[in-house]
């Protein structure tokens, strides 16, 4: 098989900071200190193939591929170069000129959504059917033609034979960034078919009511809690009493047991009172502002189930490391996933995650589901 391999290297440099995405804001993410991290996304994905499979590995040149192959061990064909040291997609759209030129068999890509669109329209154009397969390394990564996780590259290109067709999904980052979800179709593209692909992001859900009801009753005195995005954990802010990010990060401590209101009036909610630290918080300012006991709140994207790496880069590895977990979601939403996924990009702080937890889908209803 002959593979084009592509790196987008400022994919998900966003996350981690707070930015909900990478579009036109790559220098704000670099001055807040963000760091590439799809070079290495895509280097765990190219050590999990096997040279046996690829006859031929096709890259671009410098950052955008050349680099992490040489990394990875293998011995690629350069198709061309980036015109600039920073790389735009002008330079995603050459590289999959020269792949097309070449007749590779799939086009293997790290990054997001942008950059799926960016391929996916530039085959469009040259009436291409070439297949793609993403390595997820973006923020958001809405579209159904990622893998899971990189580590399951390898398995997903070794067993192919046949492709379906996934969507090509992207939002309007600008309104993303202002809480409001504008998502699109772009393209339709092949994809190999696997059981380890992601599935498209689901954007409608059922009540979740009774799982806030339930999740409420357990909120404990004297504990930072990191509020994760999504809509789930829109409302249980808006519970808590304060108007919470949709798509971002927010963090609430509730006061120690002496500053608790003793009022047992029926107007006192049944939890422990508490406090805004930050709303939309970067890695930087959760990390700041965790204490003794802090829990991680987070709710499962719909259709796809992955509860970290997907949309909340800010609770990253060093954030968890200092944290529990807690997950909330709907009955609805969870009859529609049998597990529930992490690719936080740590190895070890996923395998701590992975295994089986309980969720609230009500009041007083729990569910077990687990955690790949």
């Amino acid at each position: 098989m002959r593979i084009g391999f592509l790196i987008n290297p400022i994919a998900g440099m966003g996350g981690k900071v707070g930015l909900k995405g990478t579009d036109n804001v790559v220098q704000k993410a670099i001055e807040m200190g963000a760091k590439p991290s799809s070079p290495d996304r895509a280097l765990i994905a190219l050590l999990s193939l096997s040279h046996t499979h690829i006859s031929e590995l096709l890259v671009y040149g410098s950052s955008m591929g050349e680099e992490i192959a040489l990394k990875a061990g293998f011995s690629p064909t350069v198709v061309g170069y980036p015109q600039n040291k920073k790389t735009s997609a002008i330079d995603t759209q050459n590289s999959i000129h020269s792949f097309v030129s070449q007749k590779v068999d799939l086009i293997l890509f790290a990054g997001g959504d942008g950059t799926a669109v960016d391929i996916s329209h530039t085959l469009d154009e040259l009436q291409s059917s070439i297949p793609i397969l993403g390595i997820p390394s973006g923020v958001k990564v809405y579209s159904s033609v990622f893998a899971n996780s990189p580590h399951d590259v390898g398995s997903i290109i070794s067993s192919y034979s046949t492709t379906e067709l996934r969507e090509v999904m992207d939002l309007d980052e600008d309104a993303y960034r202002q809480g409001e979800i504008i998502p699109h179709i772009h393209s339709i593209r092949p994809v190999p078919l696997s059981e380890e692909l992601q599935s498209s992001k689901q954007l409608l859900g059922g009540t979740v009511e009774g799982a806030i009801e339930g999740l409420l009753s357990e909120l404990s005195t004297d504990v930072t809690y990191i509020l994760g995005p999504g809509g789930t954990l829109h409302q249980l802010k808006k519970e808590i009493g304060f108007e919470g990010t949709l798509l971002g990060v927010d963090i609430w401590r509730t006061y120690p047991p002496e500053n608790q209101n003793q009022s047992t009036s029926s107007s006192s909610p049944p939890y422990p009172s508490g406090t805004v630290i930050t709303k939309d918080a970067n890695e930087s300012a959760i990390l700041s502002s965790l204490t003794d006991t802090n829990v991680v709140i987070v709710s499962p994207i719909g259709g796809q189930g992955f509860i970290l790496g997907r949309g909340n880069g800010q609770i990253s590895p060093s954030v968890l490391e200092r944290c529990t977990i807690k997950i909330v979601g709907s009955r609805a939403k969870l009859e529609a996933i049998d597990v529930l996924r992490v690719d936080t990009g740590d190895p070890d702080i996923d395998s701590k995650i992975r295994g089986w937890h309980r969720i609230h889908i009500g009041r007083f209803e729990t569910r077990l589901i687990e955690v790949v």
